[in-house]
């Protein structure tokens, strides 16, 4: 999507991508050439990336569970009939792994949010 006028377009009109460090410009490169990398792998299994990053969840064990959005229902249904081999797992995961992607997923102000304790529910008072 990255790549895609549009999505350059997405990007421009998100205030919130473009402070988060992996949109920088110095990380956005690097990182487009990853989601051309995943767009490629999807064009061969003849799949959507959504669907292909379903069918990798999939393909995690029998004990993990995709919990995808709805807005796409044809994605989830599309990702069951995506098989991938040992290869395409390991290829997918080395793309996504920590090491490979540029940025941190978080700028410093949220990473406080993300790191916060939630008051146990016995301290909460009623309105």
């Amino acid at each position: 999507m990255l790549t895609s006028e549009v999505g350059k377009s997405i990007l421009m009109c998100s205030i919130i991508l473009w402070h988060l460090p992996r949109f920088q410009p110095e990380n956005l490169e690097h990182n487009k050439h990853l989601f051309e990398r995943v767009n490629e792998i999807a064009a061969r299994k003849q799949c959507t990336p959504s669907q292909l990053a379903l069918a990798w969840v999939h393909h995690q064990g029998d004990d993990v569970c995709p919990i995808p959005g709805t807005t796409k229902i044809e994605n989830f249904i599309g990702a069951l009939s995506v098989k991938l081999t040992p290869v395409e797992m390991a290829e997918l995961e080395s793309i996504a792994s920590a090491d490979a992607v540029k940025g941190d997923r978080y700028d410093g102000n949220m990473a406080t949010y993300k790191f916060a304790d939630t008051p146990p529910l016995s301290s909460w008072k009623a309105a």
